[in-house]
């Protein structure tokens, strides 16, 4: 008896102030406990369209144990408490998602009323989708009393179009003995009957029993379901496409997830898609998406389809499509999207919030750029974002950031109508913000409220947090693009337990997270004496970083030619390198070393000939020698004649630098964090030589999408290397797209004059 209020408001009910109200949490009790051992929405998909069929003799014998679960036979009939009327809950039983909050609450997002507007817009969708507000003659407690008792007492000779008669005159009840119903023993053995005869029901049977399960709430996961879909399976093919979608309808009201029936409407549409209507496309969407579960193949006819009713499609419409596609995780083609956009240009003022943010979700799937939208979005989002609900205000700010879109308007707006509020945040709502702001490098005008608010939720939300490690480790990039490192959850991040956590945990990859993490943390907190990762793990994160930096700058032409050129000019691949001196950036660096007197450095011994090596170690040796004799020999005279001797011979190491290109610059960030090469480099060079200033210069060959969409300013990552790089000592030159593209269009002489300028008045 413990257990009954948890189950019952599991089940969306409330207990009623009646003589009956424990036989009824009972039986409410055993509807639940027999759920739990059967699929339900997040059950294993069933591939054999036999199985639920096979399981229907189980079924009828699991309701026939029913009676276990009443006090005794006085209790076992209906027995109407009407004095229960006055004390109910004003819940609506009918289907807990009808329920709606009377009092205005921005916060309140019902993730299934909210998206079904658009069915209310045309009087078409009412033949395909179930309206939970029609009404229909009620039926009185005395009448359902009748019923039962029939039901008892005829239960051998009843015929199944009477007993789905009887099932749905019942649905029409009061709601508030709703609950009661479902806890007789006699609406058990009805509902057993239902099985037993479930061969013998057409289609309108079967959508009016699914109706009726839907308005008397039977539990989502209830093993009956599964029989009831398989008996959806089997009629697929005697349904017109209305009564097909409106099933579908039925089964997302239930909540129970119906994948075989999906398997075989799809079937059905490959041969039927091209006479669907308009109103039957949209719902067909919003079902898809609901579900999760699609074909391309159906995707993409659909697509065509939209492009036949593109013109005649509203605003709502529009948003529903856009969101069921994203849901089945299925792009739309550019065209289409620029559609859309134009339409919803056109009309900004009068598109809802839900369908603006569903445009917004499928322009930050398929990254489609359309600035038009996204100047009006800019212009009507801030006055809006106030009475817009946490989830809507992430999602429109992780658009943002995905399309590189840097509105301070709008971020600004977000930032101040954020830290009152921000209770109502989920882990992942604080994950995705954090990470938007940080991505698009903008600090608002109020980042001390702001980012404290964040940072204090993070705290509250740690259990949250240790069950979505992946939000965790989204929330610390996000605050350290914008320099805040807490310590604290850095240190809790970075422990062996959590990593082990959010690799086992998550269906994420989360190593290149982690040692992006670590690495700005071995730069930025020098103080930090918290967990980092381990040996292996970063060098397995550096490895997989490199791999994929080399493979994509090496298949861009330009950056080839920009690396041959600087070799040309240079005077040889032993002054330029091409590595990732910050590994954990994601991006590689041309680096190149200047003397004192800004002379190119040979560093790169990995470039340098093995010939050529040997001949300046022994030149070297000679050169040594021979200073000291004609030292003792000639005071110093033939010193400067020798020097000049060696800097003039080409391709040749000058010997005073030989020594400085055992100097490993790079490489991982261990490396630069711990220098394990200390020791090494102090017995290969002399003092003299280590102590000798030089310029280190990191060539950054940057494109358009490392910046914010048609500026200047750089995304947060990026703008987080050149920090760090700061930080150690190098001086960045940027070959940014708009100054280094039109150049290479030009001719040789000035492509090298360009680059000339660049590295030596870079390095002054």
């Amino acid at each position: 008896m413990a257990a009954t209020p948890k189950l019952l408001k599991l089940l969306g009910y409330r207990a009623f102030c009646s003589p009956f109200a424990s036989c009824a949490a009972r039986s409410v009790a055993y509807w639940n406990v027999s759920s739990t051992q059967h699929g339900g929405l997040h059950s294993p998909e069933h591939t054999n369209l036999c199985h639920s069929a096979k399981k229907a003799k189980n079924v009828c014998g699991t309701f026939s144990s029913w009676n276990i679960f009443t006090t005794s036979s006085a209790h076992q009939g209906l027995e109407f408490s009407k004095a229960s009327s006055s004390e109910a809950s004003t819940l609506q039983l009918g289907s807990p998602r009808t329920t709606r909050v009377v009092e205005e609450d921005v916060e309140v997002f019902d993730s299934f009323e909210d998206t079904r507007v658009f069915l209310q817009l045309r009087p078409e969708y009412r033949l395909h989708s179930y309206n939970a507000s029609e009404t229909c003659q009620p039926l009185s407690v005395s009448e359902g009393e009748l019923i039962l008792h029939k039901v008892t007492v005829y239960q051998d000779h009843l015929q199944a179009q009477v007993i789905a008669d009887y099932l749905c005159k019942l649905s029409s009840l009061p709601p508030e003995q709703r609950s009661v119903l479902l806890g007789s023993s006699r609406f058990a053995v009805l509902c057993q009957l239902c099985v037993k005869k479930i061969e013998l029901f057409d289609t309108q049977d079967l959508i009016n029993i699914l109706k009726a399960f839907v308005i008397l709430g039977i539990p989502h996961s209830h093993s009956m379901l599964d029989v009831y879909e398989t008996k959806c399976c089997h009629q697929v093919w005697e349904m017109s496409m209305d009564q097909l979608l409106l099933v579908a309808d039925l089964w997302r009201y239930l909540g129970h997830r119906v994948p075989r029936f999906f398997q075989i409407f799809f079937s059905y549409l490959n041969l039927h898609w091209k006479d669907i209507s308009l109103s039957q496309l949209v719902h067909l969407i919003y079902v898809i998406g609901e579900n999760r579960q699609v074909s391309q193949d159906v995707m993409q006819k659909l697509e065509s389809l939209i492009l036949k009713y593109i013109d005649l499609l509203n605003l709502e419409e529009v948003g529903t499509i856009c969101l069921g596609f994203f849901k089945s995780n299925t792009g739309l083609s550019e065209f289409v999207m620029r559609k859309f956009g134009d339409l919803a240009c056109a009309d900004m003022q009068h598109l809802g919030s839900h369908a603006l943010v569903n445009i917004l979700k499928m322009f930050r799937f398929t990254h489609v750029d359309h600035m038009n939208f996204m100047k009006r979005f800019g212009e009507i989002a801030p006055q809006r974002i106030p009475s817009l609900g946490v989830q809507g205000v992430m999602h429109l700010t992780l658009a943002c950031s995905a399309l590189r879109f840097l509105d301070e308007g709008v971020l600004n707006a977000v930032a101040a109508s954020l830290p009152p509020r921000v209770v109502h945040c989920r882990s992942k709502d604080v994950a995705k913000i954090l990470w938007s702001f940080g991505t698009l490098n903008y600090k608002p005008p109020n980042a001390e409220e702001f980012y404290s608010s964040l940072i204090n939720e993070i705290h509250r939300k740690m259990p949250e947090f240790s069950q979505f490690p992946e939000h965790l480790i989204t929330c610390l990039l996000g605050l350290a693009f914008s320099e805040y490192f807490p310590v604290e959850f850095i240190d809790y991040a970075l422990s062996p337990g959590f990593v082990r956590l959010a690799q086992e945990r998550t269906k994420f990859d989360l190593l290149k997270e982690l040692y992006t993490l670590d690495g700005a943390v071995g730069i930025e907190c020098p103080d930090y004496r918290g967990n980092r990762l381990s040996a292996h793990l970063q060098q397995e994160g550096s490895e997989l970083l490199w791999n994929l930096a080399r493979k994509d700058m090496n298949s861009k032409p330009e950056f080839l030619e920009t690396l041959s050129l600087l070799d040309t000019m240079l005077g040889g691949p032993q002054y330029i390198k091409h590595h990732m001196i910050l590994p954990h950036t994601r991006s590689s660096d041309i680096e190149v070393q200047l003397d004192v007197n800004l002379k190119p450095l040979p560093f790169n011994r990995e470039a340098t000939p093995a010939e050529n090596v040997a001949k300046l170690r022994l030149k070297h040796m000679a050169v040594r020698l021979t200073d000291d004799l004609m030292n003792q020999l000639l005071k110093g005279k033939a010193r400067g004649h020798s020097q000049d001797k060696t800097e003039s011979e080409p391709g040749q190491l000058p010997v005073e630098l030989k020594d400085k290109a055992a100097v490993p610059l790079g490489g991982s960030l261990c490396d630069v964090a711990d220098k394990p090469g200390a020791m090494e480099i102090a017995g290969l060079c002399p003092q003299a030589c280590m102590q000798t200033p030089r310029v280190k210069l990191a060539i950054q060959f940057t494109n358009r999408n490392q910046y914010s969409y048609g500026s200047r300013n750089l995304l947060g990552l990026h703008n987080m290397k050149r920090r760090q790089l700061v930080r150690l000592g190098y001086r960045v030159v940027e070959l940014s797209h708009w100054e280094w593209f039109p150049i290479l269009k030009r001719t040789r002489l000035e492509k090298l004059a360009f680059l000339h300028e660049k590295v030596f008045t870079s390095a002054l």
